[in-house]
């Protein structure tokens, strides 16, 4: 999975924890996923019309009601739910994991396996703002998933940002080798 497809995955909310769920075996009606995520029904229907939308999931033919459907994970989903559930199984503390479905925080922490720059992560992170990534480096960091250092190697000091403790085990999780 390339950064732009987890950047989508991830700007919902519940998209890691719908996906994760069916991974484990969870049945593909909405009710029991609804149940299983405590999520409010417009957030969690906002973030299943997105994997939807982002052909990860979709209808089972010949399943369910007409308004009471049943979803299964699309082959290209069957990947991102593996890559969820791995995820989830990395951060089982709930609060850590409210933090990772805040939108930019799955991808920030995938770009820092080894020490990156602000720059560096703003371009990776195309439709990233400086506000958005700077609030998400500095939310991380307070909860102790991501590690600032100064490099005094140059002329100009600058940050870097490195994932650490659990926030390391998450861009285990995620792989994408960056």
């Amino acid at each position: 999975m390339d950064i732009t497809t987890l950047v989508n995955l991830t700007s919902r909310a519940w998209s890691l924890s719908i996906l994760a769920l069916l991974d484990a075996g969870t049945p593909g009606r909405q009710a029991p996923l609804l149940a299983a995520t405590n999520a409010s029904r417009t957030s969690f229907r906002a973030s299943l019309d997105h994997l939807i939308a982002l052909r990860l999931l979709e209808r089972n033919p010949g399943h369910g009601h007409p308004l009471r459907p049943e979803f299964r994970l699309t082959p290209k989903g069957v990947e991102a739910a593996q890559m969820a559930s791995k995820i989830i199984k990395a951060v089982p503390d709930e609060s850590e994991f409210a933090l990772l479905r805040k939108s930019w925080s799955v991808p920030v922490l995938a770009l820092t396996n080894s020490p990156q720059r602000f720059s560096t992560m703003k371009t990776a992170l195309t439709t990233i703002t400086d506000r958005a990534l700077s609030e998400s480096l500095h939310r991380l960091e307070d909860h102790q998933l991501i590690q600032r250092d100064i490099n005094l190697s140059e002329r100009t000091p600058y940050p870097t940002y490195c994932a650490i403790n659990t926030g390391l085990a998450v861009n285990k999780a995620i792989g994408l080798g960056i």
